[in-house]
């Protein structure tokens, strides 16, 4: 199985009524994480690296270890995706490079904190889709502003999604999946309580779902900041302080009306953490990597195939032959 684009994985989620997890990565361990819960749960995968992670790992290094996931794991459909976008050229360079998809997100002006407008969004995020799609690759859009701080990514700020825009801005733009803003928030510390309706704007996913039957929807910042990882982070040292994330149930409410992608990265983030903890409380004499980064590894994997199952994407991985770039193309014109 090769690359394939997210418009194929979310266009197969849709039919299938599931939805796919966008799992952040920043290294070898987390790769091979998430392509062995993949193979375990026989599932499709998104891969994401955001500006940060191109940064720390560097984009060739980056590029060549998913050049291995897709050679080890041939019956794996993978999507390679730029994650939070902050211009048109951060984009253009990821599918430059090989990314088979990329988010565009021009809620935010370049600088990845300010608020921008409609329009400037309309015009950025319609510059990508033009230059992805003469190539094949595929595009995610965001409207509203999603709360919390990415990677040094997001105004702090939530700016719910308006149904009439979010109309406009499929039609105008010709995305391929839109990111709405339902009060979810980037990191680990999103709600102060379990979030109910007065939090959780799921009726707004509920109507644009009405209104854009067609549009694949993006849920970001949707981590569950599950309760025993907190835990087990705090048993052996650290200082998380109590936090809610967004609930399995809200997600798949999400899923049943249009939702086809789901952005997780905090909960994988706080398996590693607290497996490396957990493994240094027990073996302070260790030293060597392989030691402590190998039962992180498995403590992400299995947070990644409960992830997959809760998702609906198992068992799905068989389902579809990889769409080549040059004919997806034919597909766009």
């Amino acid at each position: 199985m090769a690359l394939v684009t997210l418009r194929q994985v979310l266009d197969e989620a849709g039919k299938g009524g599931y939805g796919v997890g966008g799992f952040n990565v920043n290294n070898m361990e987390q790769i091979q994480a998430i392509m062995e819960a993949a193979r375990a749960t026989k599932s499709p995968v998104i891969i994401q690296a955001s500006r940060g992670a191109r940064k720390y790992t560097n984009d060739k290094f980056l590029y060549h270890l998913m050049l291995a996931a897709e050679e080890l794991y041939p019956e794996i459909p993978i999507v390679l995706h730029q994650d939070h976008g902050n211009s048109a050229e951060t984009c253009i360079s990821a599918i430059d490079l090989g990314f088979t998809s990329a988010m565009m997100d021009g809620s935010l002006l370049e600088d990845g904190k300010t608020p921008s407008d409609f329009e400037f969004n309309l015009k950025v995020t319609k510059e990508v889709v033009d230059y992805a799609h003469a190539r094949g690759a595929s595009v995610e859009g965001e409207l509203g502003c999603i709360g919390g701080i990415e990677d040094g990514h997001g105004s702090g700020q939530s700016r719910l999604t308006d149904p009439d825009q979010a109309v406009e801005f499929v039609k105008r733009t010709g995305v391929d999946a839109l990111a709405v803003a339902i009060g979810t928030s980037h990191g680990a510390y999103k709600f102060t309580r379990k979030p109910d309706e007065a939090i959780l704007a799921m009726n707004l996913i509920i109507e644009i779902h009405k209104r854009l039957p067609e549009t694949h929807l993006v849920m970001h910042g949707s981590s569950s900041v599950p309760q025993e990882l907190q835990d087990i982070i705090n048993a052996n040292g650290g200082k998380i302080k109590q936090t809610w994330g967004v609930p399995i149930e809200e997600i798949q409410l999400g899923i049943k009306n249009g939702v086809r992608k789901i952005n997780v990265d905090t909960d994988s983030r706080l398996a590693v953490t607290g497996a490396i903890r957990k493994h240094f409380a027990e073996h302070p004499e260790h030293f060597d990597p392989r030691e402590y980064l190998g039962p992180a590894r498995e403590a992400m994997q299995k947070v990644m195939e409960q992830r997959m199952n809760d998702f609906g994407q198992a068992g799905h991985a068989g389902d579809y032959q990889p769409i080549s770039l040059s004919e997806m193309v034919k597909r766009y014109l």
